[in-house]
């Protein structure tokens, strides 16, 4: 087994490399004059089971390309089977045509890694569950549930009737209900519109909160603006604290400076995106990690051993 990774998230890379203590397999990954990617593995591969570790966030597709193309020099090696490892799955949002003339681009994405030459997939918290459907190769969603819950139960207890985890939009009421079942919570949902692309308007709060100690919980945070405005509609109905837990900190713009203004009092995202200067001097901003998570799961896939284990 070898471990390759891209320059998208090197950090994690290192750190799922020391959980299974082992080093990143030696490569050049790197630009020609006009920005191409250009790739060349410094080790043999021939016949090795090979794990390549890349986030396909900002900037999205040069990420992507270096995937792309890391697969492919994998494939001419002669690698015997190619992983890809994707802790973010970029275009993950544009999983089903919203309109006329659109694009599915999460299905175009899958489409490329399948046919550079990728074996199978490991991801994880999918914004939409059926995009493994769009492989046609194996492909494993991990979901980060219980580092989140550990972190919880650490940071803020678990005693009954004080804790409510609160999904902020309609769409999330799945995700949410399983951390809450996982802590024993009650549950709440924010009821929002979007007048237009990138904008939330918080409606409604559905559950009562008055007294209660919040916990938003999504899988990616991206403008803040909806976590933010959850939050300020949650301590208007008598919240005594409201914290976020999400999966993916994409945080693109303003987003740490909006978090840094709010009424939120933690902002808690892994490390499957690495965070940027902006988002690493913000206060209200805490990374947990979901290396050991990840790193079971490649330990698992090589040796042939289950990995739904893992979300029990």
């Amino acid at each position: 087994m070898k471990l390759l990774a891209g320059n998208s998230n090197t950090t994690l890379a290192a750190a799922v490399g020391d959980y299974l203590d082992m080093p990143l397999t030696r490569a050049q990954v790197r630009r020609f004059a006009d920005m191409e990617v250009f790739v060349t593995i410094d080790e043999n591969v021939r016949g090795e089971d090979v794990f390549v570790i890349q986030s396909t966030a900002y900037p999205a597709n040069d990420n992507l390309m270096e995937l792309l193309i890391c697969i492919d020099a994998l494939s001419r090696a002669s690698a015997r089977r190619i992983t890809a490892v994707m802790p973010y799955f970029g275009y993950a949002r544009q999983d089903r045509k919203t309109g006329g003339r659109t694009p599915i681009s999460a299905k175009l994405v899958a489409n490329l890694i399948v046919r550079a030459g990728a074996h199978r997939v490991l991801t994880m918290d999918l914004h939409a569950g059926q995009i493994q459907g769009f492989f046609d190769i194996p492909t494993d969603n991990l979901v980060a549930i219980p580092v989140m819950a550990n972190d919880i139960r650490l940071r803020h207890g678990t005693a009954p009737g004080e804790l409510m985890i609160v999904s902020p939009d309609v769409g999330g009421v799945v995700r949410a209900r399983q951390l809450a079942d996982r802590l024993d919570a009650d549950l709440a949902i924010v009821d929002k519109r979007r007048p237009a692309p990138g904008l939330s308007e918080v409606m409604n709060i559905i559950g009562d909160v008055d007294g209660r100690r919040c916990i938003l919980f999504d899988d990616i945070v991206d403008s803040a603006g909806t976590l933010c405005n959850a939050a300020e509609a949650l301590k208007a109905k008598g919240a005594v604290a409201v914290s976020a837990y999400v999966s993916h900190g994409v945080l693109s713009g303003a987003a740490a400076e909006r978090v840094s203004r709010s009424v939120l009092d933690e902002l808690v995202i892994t490390d499957s995106i690495e965070a940027s200067e902006t988002v690493r001097q913000c206060a209200k901003i805490r990374q947990v990690s979901v290396a050991p998570l990840i790193g079971e799961a490649i330990r698992r896939i090589a040796n042939e051993e289950s990995v739904s284990k893992l979300f029990d």
